[in-house]
């Protein structure tokens, strides 16, 4: 497994590596109009290069024999109340192709997210998951993270609650 740091020539894998994961976890929770109204905003390539070009962003693309597997976006910056830090870093995105799944690729992407944050001056790390995702939740919780609030995530029409999860650096 090899982690690397995305360049700005990425935009276009990580609109699809986007999209596909995004597409696994909540497809099935949501009508095909909100998915399809969603990705097309949130996963594009221009959104893509928009945030590659943020340089208090970081994005970590896995690759398996050359192929991608799996991308972390983190982002420094402002957390919710909840999340006490004095340098917060966020975890805004956390795939893994469906296929890949506990085949190490979120160990190793975790793992190199919390050194990018440590190298980073980072004292804690947040991010937010879907309540209705059991298997991302009890992912987290075995890194460390532990729930310190919540918060609504609009989906097209719906409505979706998240919980907000932060670790020690």
């Amino acid at each position: 497994m090899n982690i690397r740091l995305a360049n700005t020539s990425d935009d276009r894998l990580l609109a699809e590596l986007g999209a596909r994961t995004f597409a696994d976890s909540f497809s099935a929770e949501n009508t095909p109009e909100d998915m399809a109204a969603y990705l097309a905003g949130a996963f594009s390539p221009e959104k893509q290069a928009a945030e590659l070009a943020d340089p208090r962003s970081v994005f970590l693309i896995a690759e398996e024999d050359g192929q991608p597997v799996g991308y972390a976006r983190l982002k420094l910056g402002p957390a919710p109340e909840c999340v006490t830090a004095d340098r917060p870093i966020e975890i805004v995105r956390f795939y893994a192709i469906k296929e890949m799944i506990g085949r190490g690729v979120g160990a190793a992407l975790m793992t190199a997210c919390l050194d990018e944050a440590r190298d980073r001056g980072s004292d804690v790390a947040w991010l937010d998951v879907w309540e209705k995702n059991p298997r991302a939740i009890t992912f987290y919780r075995k890194w460390g993270f532990e729930k310190v609030g919540e918060q609504d995530f609009q989906l097209g029409d719906d409505l979706q609650n998240d919980w907000l999860m932060s670790r020690k650096i």
